[in-house]
């Protein structure tokens, strides 16, 4: 596969759920943190007429303690199991709906897909997911909007799929040229939680020793090590995909790194 099969005008933008949600108070939005990303991806659009955007965005502080408590990524089995998928459904949800809302405000024409209406895995793999209406609302200038969500599972009942999981799916259907991971880290941390040697480049190809150390809590480290992975891999199978890791922290980052400026970490 050539650099020329990805769509030069296709960037997907994740807002990360540690960024826009107040991660020490239990289902509270950061609402101007949020206001400001959006109002930033809104001046990129009028700059750049042209270019398609899918945006996702994680539950922070709304969907991961329901989904702690009810260990719905597992699988769901039991009564119990499925109130518990259920809570962490309307967790997912209340949060989309506030970034609907704050889309709406900002002027920007998304249309949500909520994964637990149209997606299916089968043992955390995603098995269907009929896209033609995303392909749509693209070609449409319309921005789909995705997130962190519970999906129903042919092997395990249910589970809850990321929105790396989601754009990694996604990646292979619409090869975008570029991935923005805004959240709270300015970089990947070589030594994290030290966090003084950011990397500024991760081979597509390195092993994880090379770009991740140091003693972080493994539910810390594996979330970060998730993601760095799962773009190393999208970006063997889409050779030329770049996937930047960034702190969202300072809205104005999405416009530099469109603009080519080195911000973050950049998977390639």
């Amino acid at each position: 596969m050539s650099e020329a099969n990805l769509n030069s005008d296709l960037v997907f933008i994740k807002l990360g759920g540690s960024l826009i949600t107040d991660k020490d108070r239990a289902e509270t939005a950061d609402s101007a943190m949020l206001s400001g990303l959006l109002e930033e991806i809104a001046n990129i659009r009028k700059n750049h007429p042209n270019l398609k955007l899918l945006l996702g965005h994680g539950s922070g502080s709304f969907g991961h303690h329901a989904a702690k408590q009810a260990g719905t990524r597992a699988g769901v089995y039991t009564a119990a199991d499925w109130q518990g998928y259920q809570a962490v459904w309307a967790s997912a949800r209340c949060l989309n709906q506030i970034v609907v809302a704050a889309c709406q405000q900002a002027g920007l024409p998304e249309l949500a897909f909520p994964p637990s209406a149209s997606v299916v895995t089968k043992n955390h793999a995603i098995h269907a997911w009929e896209l033609e209406p995303i392909k749509c609302a693209l070609a449409a200038g319309l921005i789909p909007l995705v997130y962190g969500d519970v999906v129903t599972d042919l092997a395990i009942g249910g589970t809850i799929l990321s929105t790396e999981d989601l754009f990694f799916h996604l990646g292979l259907a619409l090869k975008p040229a570029r991935i923005l991971l805004a959240g709270e880290e300015e970089a990947v941390f070589a030594d994290f939680p030290q966090n003084q040697q950011p990397l500024s480049h991760i081979s597509k190809d390195a092993e994880k020793a090379a770009y991740l150390q140091g003693s972080a809590s493994l539910d810390v480290t594996g979330g970060m090590l998730s993601k760095v992975q799962l773009m190393q891999k999208l970006c063997r199978q889409l050779p030329g995909l770049q996937a930047v890791i960034f702190s969202g922290r300072n809205p104005r980052n999405l416009k530099e790194i469109l603009d080519g400026k080195p911000i973050g970490t950049l998977i390639s």
